[in-house]
């Protein structure tokens, strides 16, 4: 329970700074923004590069199982949105990518490396790349849909197509992945700069995550809302991902990968794709902040849990 402590204190510490630096203003936008790029272009996709090519075993049965439960529950959310919120399917839609897409990049990779090392981070590197090139296409084209926008339907494939193609930290995975199955030896002095690079990124992405807290709204009137989307997203998801890694006979470290990401509460995507259809957007701000609030306790057990199992204490 004391090492579990160390690891979450100093993780949501972190948080805690970039939130009160960004809401007293002691660094200023201009820097936060910096800040981001450099975790993001740099520093991100080094770590995931390093972990990539230094992994040990498959991630395939973690991203199997991961996504074996989360795109079911999309369908659900969607169904939940429709009848049970009575939202249009732009807004049901929107709502479901909230209930489905984990913070991965910028407090989950921090938790994984922290709780379970490189090993941990090693076994992430599907779910991180997935998650942008599964949910986000699906849920703007159910959007596109919603908003009888179907001529539009060959634009956004291609649009995400290209997005995805720009994204550095995508790009670092399927990289590294190339590297490992080609057999492409890395120099020396690449392992070492990614490391250097990648040991940045934790605590100053946890940093950036605190900061950009202090632009999202209260709960406020969409509790209904938030409360259902939490609650499929940081209980139902990890539960359902538990019960396929124990009928697939995942391993421990494997299990407390794929269910501690599907924990990880919602990422800033859904409200980036809902303030750009100014669909939803403060109820999904909503949801970003009351999740990352309530992921020190569901991280925090579900830890305590999985720690205990690897017999790390």
């Amino acid at each position: 329970m004391t090492t579990v402590l160390t690891i979450v204190a100093p993780v949501f510490a972190l948080i805690a700074l970039g939130y009160a630096a960004a809401r007293w203003k002691r660094i200023s936008e201009e820097g936060f923004r910096g800040i981001n790029d450099f975790v993001f272009w740099l520093a991100t996709p080094a770590l995931m590069f390093g972990g990539g090519i230094t992994r040990e075993g498959s991630a395939a049965g973690v991203v199997l199982v991961f996504f074996g439960a989360a795109l079911p529950l999309f369908a659900l959310a969607v169904a939940l949105g429709l009848r049970l919120l009575r939202l249009p399917l732009a807004e049901a839609s929107l709502f479901a990518l909230s209930a489905t897409f984990g913070n991965t990049v910028m407090l989950g990779i921090p938790v994984m490396v922290a709780a379970y090392g490189q090993s941990g981070l090693s076994l992430m590197l599907g779910i991180v790349a997935l998650h942008s090139i599964l949910l986000l296409p699906l849920a703007t084209v159910l959007v596109e849909i919603g908003r009888a926008g179907r001529a539009r339907l060959l634009w956004v494939v291609r649009a995400s197509a290209e997005a995805i193609l720009r994204n550095p930290i995508i790009l670092s995975v399927l990289a590294a992945l190339m590297v490992v199955w080609l057999g492409i030896p890395v120099p020396e002095a690449v392992v070492r700069l990614c490391g250097l690079l990648g040991a940045a990124a934790p605590p100053a992405a946890l940093f950036c995550l605190g900061a950009s807290l202090a632009g999202f709204g209260r709960v406020g009137g969409a509790w209904r809302e938030v409360t259902l989307a939490l609650l499929l997203k940081m209980l139902l998801l990890p539960a359902l991902v538990w019960a396929g890694a124990a009928a697939a006979g995942l391993g421990p470290l494997e299990t407390a990968v794929a269910v501690t990401a599907a924990a990880l509460p919602t990422g800033a995507n859904p409200f980036i794709l809902a303030r750009r259809y100014r669909l939803g957007d403060a109820r999904s701000g909503a949801t970003v902040l009351a999740g990352t609030l309530a992921s020190v306790v569901v991280l925090g057990v579900l830890l305590v849990h999985f720690r205990a199992a690897l017999g790390a204490g």
